[in-house]
């Protein structure tokens, strides 16, 4: 009978973790702190288009998470705009030349 229980009680105890994991913000933070960043690199194109793309795949991760969703759309705009600053600037080095 214990052994059952204990069956029981760790298979709730992975359920509970597991919920909780899916209800944390965190991975929207993230995002968020990266597409920031992101955006910060994007007049360095290279940083702007690989950060912006984190930042892009970060926040499609974390919409998912509803407590998270509000965070990761703003990181997902957030890398969409560091992407394009980053074209903005590349074409405009390329121009100069």
């Amino acid at each position: 009978m214990s052994s059952e229980n204990n069956v029981a009680d760790r298979l709730l105890t992975d359920a509970r973790k597991k919920t909780a994991k899916q209800e944390s913000a965190g991975l929207g933070k993230i995002a968020l702190i990266v597409g920031v960043i992101a955006l910060l690199a994007s007049p360095i194109s290279i940083a702007g288009w690989v950060l912006g793309a984190a930042a892009i795949v970060l926040g499609a991760i974390a919409v998912r998470r509803p407590l998270a969703a509000k965070l990761a759309k703003i990181a997902i705009g957030l890398g969409v705009a560091a992407i394009l600053v980053g074209v903005f600037f590349f074409t405009l080095n390329i121009a100069q030349m």
